[in-house]
């Protein structure tokens, strides 16, 4: 089993929005903004190579499916679609993916999963032999948005899902399609039913802990539906990873893929041993996973 870090389109969102109630003059410590109170923001997927004979991506970043006036709304840095790239790099196409797994189908998660934007042409589900992951709770849920998060979906790609023959929705801890190799557990706080994938003493953190910043507790993002719950939640899922050494892998943090939970004196989380990408790795971390 090897463990990739891919990079998705990349983007620029406003900084106060991203770290929610926390003062510019504490985050902008943290994460220079540009002239537009910007911060450059990754979208970074996971790939685990022969996991169990499979090819299995966690996420797909934004992708570049949006049509230009609304690529510079949401601040999409390229045009073109950067994760097919990324896959291209480690010897792969989007064809050679057997599993997609999705923390939550926000648009800057799941975006990935459709062809790069042409004038004039339908929307379009890429991944042609994958089977696509996803929580069932959270599935309910982008089906009927609320008026709060409705315009963080995309509207046709539940259908091409539903459509593909390849869906399936998990409640519990572990899929069929996956069995055993991965552990799921489920969060409230950004999105109802968010879902945590585990695997090879990696967890992949998605929206819970969007970065290192992200790490302190009272730090939640603007976009977050239940900062309070999502706050609790994270004190759990940190101590969790801290006593079982599983290290965090971060989707939107410009420069740190992977990083180990820490804490001090005080009792405040941190990151140490951070690292930049994964290259190839294969990391038995933890005992406590399968």
């Amino acid at each position: 089993m090897e463990l990739f870090s891919l990079l998705g389109n990349s983007q620029q969102l406003d900084g106060g929005a991203m770290f929610g109630n926390a003062p510019k003059a504490l985050w902008s410590r943290w994460i220079k903004p540009d002239d537009e109170n910007r911060i450059p923001l990754a979208c970074r997927c996971l790939l685990v190579k022969n996991l169990g004979g499979r090819n299995v991506l966690f996420e797909t970043g934004i992708g570049a499916f949006f049509e230009p006036a609304l690529r510079e709304r949401y601040g999409v840095v390229e045009s073109q679609h950067v994760l097919l790239e990324s896959l291209a790099e480690v010897g792969l196409s989007h064809e050679d993916i057997d599993v997609v797994v999705l923390s939550h189908l926000h648009f800057d998660h799941a975006g990935g999963l459709l062809a790069a934007w042409e004038e004039g042409q339908p929307l379009r589900l890429l991944f042609p032999n994958a089977h696509f992951v996803v929580g069932a709770e959270h599935w309910r849920r982008a089906l009927k948005p609320h008026p709060r998060d409705r315009a963080s979906f995309v509207p046709e790609l539940q259908p091409l899902l539903q459509a593909s023959g390849r869906l399936e929705l998990v409640e519990g801890e572990y899929s069929q399609t996956l069995g055993k190799s991965v552990r799921f557990s489920f969060s409230d706080g950004h999105t109802p039913g968010l879902m945590l994938a585990e695997v090879g003493g990696v967890v992949f953190s998605a929206d819970l802990i969007p970065g290192r910043f992200w790490v302190h507790l009272p730090i939640t993002m603007g976009y977050d539906r239940w900062p309070e719950k999502l706050i609790d939640e994270k004190k759990v899922f940190l101590e969790d990873k801290l006593a079982r050494d599983v290290r965090l892998f971060f989707t939107h943090d410009h420069d740190c893929a992977l990083a180990r939970v820490t804490r001090d004196e005080r009792g405040r989380f941190g990151t140490a041993d951070e690292q930049g990408g994964l290259h190839g790795a294969s990391l038995q971390l933890s005992a406590g996973v399968s």
